[in-house]
């Protein structure tokens, strides 16, 4: 580890010359990558400097405690090596999450996609708290947000919706929030006050540049028609909306939201591309059995991951068997405390694997 540790702070080194020379400022393209490598070794280069000083505190301490003779200085020198130790230990810990193998898709915008399951227009509902939830999570965060596509009922619940979120490391913050979404309470619609449950699924996309998929344009089958808004009233007078079919895999894609048809067209794309690819990966998992036991919920659309009880006001994840007590907090966004804990959870999974 160490070794590695080594070279990538000789990296650091080479790269902070480089970024600060004219002649490769004036290319700009190469520029970038070079500020992009050097931002993503940064974290680990600095740890490894405050392990490296924490040795050397250690190292100082024991000489001097060898002549020296004053009690109180001996504790004091005593007390540093055992501070520094502890440091040592932690920063060791650190290093090892650091040098794991970065997900490709971390740094990548994400498009989520929200569809009410099971409990009809409370179903639906729920999908409109679990949108307005992650909008919230996203403007704290001040990432940008973009509605690609929406179908939206009659009293204000969402039987789908796409959007896309922009912004640093979107991706690695909310993969984890894949899977059925399990809402407990009761409807305002239920007069003699009995819990309902409903439930929600999220898909959480990463977004994919078309180099990265490459799709045949003879492998579409491309319909436009005249978009449709609540209770079937008409919001557009032109055949704007359009509906994309993949045919090799059979996965369809609908856009209205916009009046250009043309926008609508490329909205659907963006959506189609990264569905494709989240297929191309769920493939990749399926054949690998071991890689799939270390996933947190990432690898099945089906699995029940969260519950949200509003009665007795908690949340739980089931994957990581956390509780906490604060619903009307995380539904206004404040999503922090249960995404760092998914993230620690499989950052441990990742190093027993990486020590098996």
């Amino acid at each position: 580890m160490f070794e590695k540790l080594s070279f990538i702070a000789s990296r650091h080194e080479e790269l902070s010359q480089k970024i600060s020379d004219p002649a490769v400022i004036a290319d700009q393209e190469t520029w970038r990558k070079l500020c992009k490598e050097h931002s993503d070794i940064t974290p680990i280069v600095d740890k490894y400097r405050a392990y490296e000083k924490a040795k050397e505190t250690i190292s100082e301490a024991e000489l001097l405690l060898e002549t020296e003779t004053d009690k109180d200085f001996k504790e004091m020198l005593q007390s540093e090596i055992e501070e520094s130790k502890a440091e040592i230990e932690h920063l060791s810990e650190e290093l090892k999450i650091l040098l794991l193998p970065k997900d490709p898709n971390d740094d990548k915008n994400v498009i989520v996609e929200i569809r009410g399951g099971a409990g009809g227009d409370e179903a639906a509902l729920f999908a409109s708290d679990l949108y307005r939830m992650y909008s919230m999570y996203a403007e704290a965060r001040r990432w940008k947000i973009e509605v690609l596509s929406s179908n939206i009922t009659d009293i204000g619940g969402i039987k789908e919706i796409s959007f896309m979120i922009e912004g640093q490391g979107a991706y690695s913050r909310l993969k984890f929030e894949s899977g059925v979404h399990r809402v407990q309470r009761v409807p305002a619609t239920e007069s003699g006050g009995r819990i309902h449950t409903s439930t929600v699924t999220v898909a959480v996309l990463p977004e994919v540049e078309e180099v990265e998929v490459e799709i045949n344009p003879n492998d579409l089958k491309i319909d436009v028609f005249r978009a449709g808004g609540p209770g079937g009233q008409c919001v557009n007078t032109t055949d704007s909306a359009v509906r994309i079919t993949h045919l090799p895999t059979g996965i369809v894609v609908s856009c209205q939201d916009e009046k250009s048809q043309h926008k609508n067209k490329d909205k659907g794309m963006k959506i189609l591309r990264s569905r494709i690819y989240d297929l191309m990966q769920q493939q990749q998992h399926d054949s690998i059995a071991q890689e799939r036991k270390s996933q947190v919920g990432t690898g099945d659309r089906s699995e029940r991951i969260r519950t949200y009880n509003f009665p007795q006001g908690r949340i739980s994840d089931h994957r990581i068997g956390l509780t906490i007590y604060k619903i009307d907090a995380f539904l206004n966004g404040d999503m922090d405390e249960v995404i760092d804990a998914l993230i620690t959870n499989a950052q441990s999974e990742r190093l027993k694997g990486e020590e098996m």
